[in-house]
């Protein structure tokens, strides 16, 4: 029996909260699992600092992997026998779907922002280069490892096999939605998958929905929609992001400076200087990371030690609406404000802005192409875009929302004397 195709002796379990059991057959699979990269995600949250507005989000990349791996399991198990499925696709799905967030590093977004990294980069090193996952997949071919990478990366030739991971209705969106939901207590991502799973279809370039199951889809586009207002732009995480972002930006300034550290920043050296190795970025993990933060707190740099201070001990920025698109005086006054006031606006002074697109179709000329999710037609057997047939759909396809925030230090700001002319037009400004 070829790598390829071994199977275990017996089937391995992995107890889920979301998918009641995680089903692994594959030799492949499970070696995978065992592989140090894979397992360095343990050490890196799904949600980065939203445990800080939800206490039970504490779930990690390594959780919502296994998920979508096992949501991509029961799809190809429903199309085996099918039309237009290839079942020689089946390992490559599996492997695709379970390594997809390989290279998120630690507090994943808010990291790469800082040190202008893509975590889609570092996924497709980590599958190419020398590590034990490529080891793991070159086994099975010379040539996987590339394939594997190229399902992540969106280029690979068969777009039935990408759309499974990698689509508007694809096995990574329903994992993390309902995962999200269950950890951090909310209702809004809730919505009948197995339904969805029942009545998908293989076609040549992507998966589509029977007509049948238009219904457990609105729910699914609306949750989403939900989620990301509810959950994933809460002003309180946005917050702690913030402040996460202005730590590696302060920690960065002051290695340019040569300031000298009571705490070499030795496992951030090399994205302070702009030239990550891939067996650096590896190691650097959320335990690590907060590591630094921890002990910074006793830093002579006042800003980095009272940023730090902030963020272990959920002393968070607060927050107004401000569109700085509209209110580009006011940011300006504020700004100088600051400055006046001894407070560090560079730091201390921040516009946020969220936006999302909850679902859309393709557009001629957009930048990126979005492939819309399309209904099978029962009688005709034409397909038919959602939106066309759907009018919940058709209400919010296309529109984009934006959120606009400033955060600042409120605390900061009321320590300074109340017979201060700069804080009261401070507060003119922010507070009416």
């Amino acid at each position: 029996m070829s790598y390829k195709t071994e199977q275990l002796h017996e089937e391995k379990v992995f107890k889920d909260p979301v998918h009641r059991y995680i089903h692994v057959n594959d030799r492949v699979i499970w070696d995978l699992i065992g592989a140090k990269e894979f397992q360095r995600l343990r050490r890196i949250k799904q949600l980065g600092t939203t445990h800080l507005t939800f206490h039970g989000a504490e779930h990690s990349r390594f959780n919502h992997s296994l998920g979508v791996y096992e949501i991509v399991r029961r799809i190809i198990k429903n199309f085996e026998g099918r039309p237009n499925w290839n079942q020689e696709e089946r390992l490559l799905c599996l492997c695709a779907a379970l390594l997809h967030d390989l290279g998120h590093g630690p507090f994943s977004h808010s990291f790469e922002k800082v040190f202008k990294l893509d975590h889609e980069d570092f996924t497709r090193q980590i599958i190419l280069g020398d590590t034990e996952v490529n080891a793991i997949l070159k086994r099975v071919e010379p040539d996987f490892p590339k394939h594997v990478a190229d399902v992540i990366n969106k280029t690979y030739e068969d777009k039935l096999v990408v759309s499974l991971i990698s689509s508007q209705i694809d096995a990574d969106r329903m994992d993390y939605l309902q995962r999200d939901a269950y950890f951090t207590g909310v209702s809004y991502g809730h919505f009948d998958m197995e339904r969805i799973l029942r009545v998908m279809r293989p076609m040549e370039d992507q998966v589509v929905i029977k007509e049948t199951g238009m219904h457990a889809v609105e729910d699914y586009i609306m949750s989403r929609y939900q989620m990301y207002w509810q959950v994933y732009f809460h002003p309180v995480t946005r917050s702690a992001e913030v402040i996460l972002s202005k730590i590696l930006h302060r920690a960065k300034y002051l290695y340019e400076q040569n300031y000298k550290f009571d705490l070499e920043p030795t496992h951030f050296l090399s994205f302070f200087s702009g030239e990550v190795k891939l067996e650096e970025y590896i190691e650097l993990d959320e335990s690590i990371a907060l590591y630094y933060f921890h002990m910074w707190q006793r830093e002579s740099d006042t800003i980095l030690r009272d940023l730090c201070d902030r963020f272990m001990n959920r002393r968070l920025f607060k927050y107004i609406e401000f569109n700085p698109n509209l209110q580009m005086n006011e940011w300006m006054e504020l700004f100088s404000l600051f400055k006046e006031v001894d407070i560090h606006p560079d730091y201390y002074l921040v516009v946020d802005s969220s936006s999302d697109l909850p679902y859309d179709f393709y557009r001629p000329g957009e930048e990126e192409e979005r492939l819309p999710i399309h209904l099978l037609l029962p009688k005709s057997n034409e397909l038919r875009e959602l939106s066309r047939q759907s009018d919940i759909v058709e209400s919010i396809s296309g529109k984009k929302r934006t959120d606009h925030k400033l955060y600042f230090p409120l605390d900061l700001l009321n320590k300074i004397p109340e017979d201060n002319q700069a804080k009261k037009r401070l507060f003119e400004i922010l507070f009416g």
